[in-house]
């Protein structure tokens, strides 16, 4: 199997892990430094450290690597029979976040369960589970998606049950990936384009009012329409003023690997949400053309493995998987280049947080094992063994 996998795909993936490793050793320093002398403040930690997030990273990596070998040699029809239990778990887990004693904030959002040390943020993994579920239920109404009874209700009230329990932790960066998945797939598997509109409506009246409660989402938003207002670039529009500073910083060729100077206070989250910004200022513009390029060859692979999946629960998911990625690689490059609002989402594979790495390395896993499973490698092993068992059997002249 492992001989059939996309070779390609799988050694960008690990390329994108080992690079984001790099970046988080280079700008995590000073966050690094901050946040263990915060824990030393209240005798939580002997001393402080600079290298916190990095060890914190090699662990994800660690696990999350794992993970992905482990899944890609489980054949992809399990998840079919554990789409609905793994699609009602991640939902139940949803609800956990808001109860007390299990449920952590993190800044300004609920979207986080503690257990002891460890922490998981359901929604990255709802990312996984609704692609799972999506599929199961786009295979059964094959010929009954483009109709409005139902093809459209039945996927609208689906939708809305997925995007609402984020909306309101709140959680704007998962509900836009969420929908861009579910939406995509709807019309990837024969949905009708009007009705796909109608949908994306709906999620953004009943999700964006949930969203808006929250004072610090309006400012993000009145930050993104005003940005030219002093007032704004020196509150709450600061984050996003620094990430370009940064961008700009880096011009073509950057200032050089660990050389970065927003990190050091100027940009916060650095390690995670604004990752792109620092490592546009370290290695500029063309050497980040390349980590683009990488990007762009991963989603292709992932849309072939989907074409050329053997049947059609396979190719739903492989298309799933891939679009969660580029959705979600887009919105995190668009807010550091300040073409859409803050969202807290992740640069797949590179930036700092457990639960995202996890569900993403476990989603290229799926992938790589229907890759395994596609017409195309199945072609080219027959014909491989085809030419060997000729070239083995050929008879040796002379001899009876």
């Amino acid at each position: 199997m492992f001989r059939r996998i996309d070779p390609l795909l799988f050694g960008i993936t690990v390329v994108l892990v080992v690079f984001g490793f790099a970046m988080i050793s280079s700008v995590s320093v000073f966050e690094s430094y901050q946040i263990t002398t915060r824990l030393v403040a209240q005798g939580l930690r002997e001393e402080t450290s600079n290298s916190f997030y990095l060890w914190r990273s090699f662990l994800h990596i660690a696990v999350s690597l794992g993970a992905m070998v482990f899944i890609m040699m489980i054949p992809y029809h399990l998840w079919e029979r554990l789409a609905l239990p793994l699609f009602g778990l991640t939902l139940i887990l949803l609800l956990a976040v808001f109860m007390p004693g299990i449920g952590a904030d993190y800044g300004t959002a609920y979207s986080w369960i503690r257990l002891g040390p460890f922490s998981i943020q359901p929604s990255e993994f709802l990312k996984l589970t609704l692609v799972f579920y999506m599929a199961l239920w786009l295979q059964k109404r094959e010929q009954l998606i483009g109709t409005w009874k139902e093809g459209f209700i039945p996927f609208a009230a689906l939708l809305s049950l997925s995007t609402v329990l984020v909306a309101i932790q709140p959680d704007l960066g998962s509900f836009l990936v969420l929908t861009g998945i579910t939406c995509t797939m709807f019309f990837i598997a024969g949905g009708n384009i009007l009705h796909l509109l109608l949908g994306g409506a709906i999620a953004g009246v009943m999700g964006l009012p949930l969203i808006l409660q929250k004072q610090y989402i309006k400012n993000r938003f009145h930050a993104f329409i005003n940005p030219d207002d002093p007032s704004i670039r020196e509150t709450i529009g600061f984050q996003i003023k620094q990430a370009l500073i940064a961008i700009g910083s880096g011009g073509f060729f950057g200032l050089g690997y660990g050389k970065s100077i927003q990190k050091f206070g100027y940009l916060p989250e650095v390690q995670a949400d604004m990752v792109f910004a620092a490592m546009a200022e370290e290695l500029g513009f063309l050497r980040l053309m390349i980590i683009l390029m990488m990007f762009a060859t991963f989603v292709w692979r992932g849309y072939r493995i989907a074409q050329e999946a053997p049947d059609r629960f396979g190719f739903l998911v492989a298309t799933g998987i891939t679009t969660w990625v580029a959705v979600q690689t887009l919105l995190n490059i668009a807010v550091n280049l300040a073409l859409f609002p803050l969202t807290g989402l992740t640069l797949p594979f590179i930036s700092y947080g457990g639960s995202s790495l996890m569900a993403l390395m476990i989603g290229v896993g799926i992938l790589l094992n229907i890759s395994s499973y596609s017409t195309q490698s199945y072609a080219t092993e027959h014909r491989r063994t085809k030419k060997e068992n000729k070239t083995y059997r050929q008879p040796t002249i002379g001899r009876r």
